[in-house]
């Protein structure tokens, strides 16, 4: 997968919720789950992969973040339940 990828993280459905960006999404995710990353994440255990999204170019994702960021809660939720209806933890399916 090239270019740069926006995720979300959770601790678990409809909990703590932490969205970044970076360009190898399995060392990233690898990174928040082992504690190496993020006292945020640390702190309230989010490491389930929930959402991620693809951007060619980095000052879209940038962009990209910076909106999801800003969004609240519910708006989060649903573009997450939108692709992946169970919260399935996607960490494992992604195999670059």
């Amino acid at each position: 997968m090239g270019g740069y990828i926006v995720y979300i993280l959770a601790s678990r459905k409809n909990g703590k919720l932490y969205v970044g960006m970076t360009k190898n999404l399995k060392r990233r995710v690898g990174q928040h789950k082992n504690d190496l990353r993020d006292v945020f994440t640390r702190k309230y255990k989010v490491k389930k992969l929930v959402y991620y999204e693809q951007c060619e170019d980095k000052r879209l994702a940038v962009l990209r973040e910076k909106q999801l960021k800003k969004w609240n809660k519910s708006w989060k939720i649903r573009l997450i339940e939108k692709l992946n209806p169970g919260w399935k933890d996607l960490y494992y399916d992604i195999g670059f």
